[in-house]
């Protein structure tokens, strides 16, 4: 089959590929420049940044594509709307938003005429959000990493959630090959989005023993946990995921990153501290499909393999 263009708002995508926004600063300019440049769209996942440090790495974007650049960022952080508002201001093509669901936001997208696409996992959540403005929808399925919103597989929503709105639907839980990408096309999605995959890649911001720790992860490895944010979780099994399940972690400080804490643990300083290589004592979120991956490697070399496999696909 071949891929067809993938529209949000005023931009394009030649290919109908979003890469998923991985905080804390896993995809970052560089990741987010090198897969628009492949004519995907790239995301700056903005959560933990400061309003100078997100200012610039969507500057630095700009600077290293022409390409379709967004940012991903969690409705449940503390400085949510102040985030949005900088890459507004900055003239992002897109915003990105899962962790929650935020109503205001769409008010912002109309008044700088930036495209909302909230992150939703039912039928409900995607009628809303066409309700309200949306321009597209990233529909995820359990398969996903991070903070989940359902226990159903990306397969079972598509259809459904397809047959209820009309806006773009972009289908993002465990897509790791051309073959998932062709199989989420055939039952309806307009795009998918990616986030493992790009997560493992030369271009990532992750550090190499986090990448090396993807490559050697077990289905067994993967987990459910439970996040400070609210919802579940899903990460890769470590020591921190035992200390912080049994409840023998509790924040020594915290940053007030969050709306609303469960005071567990920081979640920005376990992210943190995976990004930067402590896969011990960070928490490493993933996708399901984890063990899938094989190889680091470059954005280029994904987006050629997909489309090879795509072609191939039945």
């Amino acid at each position: 089959m071949k891929l067809p263009e993938l529209k949000i708002g005023t931009r394009t995508a030649k290919i109908p590929i979003v890469q998923g926004g991985m905080a804390i600063r896993l995809s970052t300019a560089r990741l987010a420049a090198a897969v628009a440049n492949e004519g995907g769209i790239g995301l700056i996942a903005s959560s933990g940044m400061s309003e100078d440090e997100l200012r610039y790495e969507i500057r630095l974007a700009r600077s290293l594509t022409d390409g379709v650049i967004g940012i991903n960022n969690m409705v449940a952080a503390s400085n949510f709307k102040e985030a949005v508002h900088v890459a507004m201001d900055e003239g992002i093509d897109l915003v990105v938003a899962g962790a929650g669901f935020s109503r205001d936001m769409f008010g912002w997208g109309r008044e700088t005429g930036t495209p909302i696409v909230p992150i939703v996992s039912s039928v409900k959540l995607a009628k809303i959000s066409e309700r309200l403005g949306a321009t597209a929808i990233v529909v995820e399925g359990k398969e996903a990493g991070g903070h989940l919103g359902t226990t159903h597989s990306i397969k079972e929503l598509i259809p459904d959630i397809r047959a209820a709105v009309s806006l773009p639907v972009i289908a993002a839980g465990g897509v790791l090959t051309g073959q998932d990408v062709a199989d989420l096309f055939n039952m309806g999605a307009n795009g998918v989005q990616m986030g493992s995959r790009f997560a493992a890649s030369l271009e990532s911001n992750a550090s190499p023993m986090l990448k090396e720790f993807y490559l050697k992860s077990r289905p067994e490895d993967v987990c459910v946990i439970h996040s400070p944010v609210g919802l579940p979780g899903r990460a890769v099994h470590n020591p921190f995921v035992d200390l912080s399940e049994a409840g023998k972690m509790p924040p020594k400080t915290c940053d007030k990153c969050l709306k609303n804490c469960r005071h567990n643990y920081c979640i920005i300083r376990a992210l943190i501290r995976a990004e930067q290589g402590d896969v011990e004592t960070g928490l490493v979120f993933t996708g399901e499909n984890i063990h899938r991956i094989k190889k680091i490697l470059s954005v280029k070399e994904i987006f050629a393999k997909i489309r090879d496999e795509v072609e191939k696909a039945s």
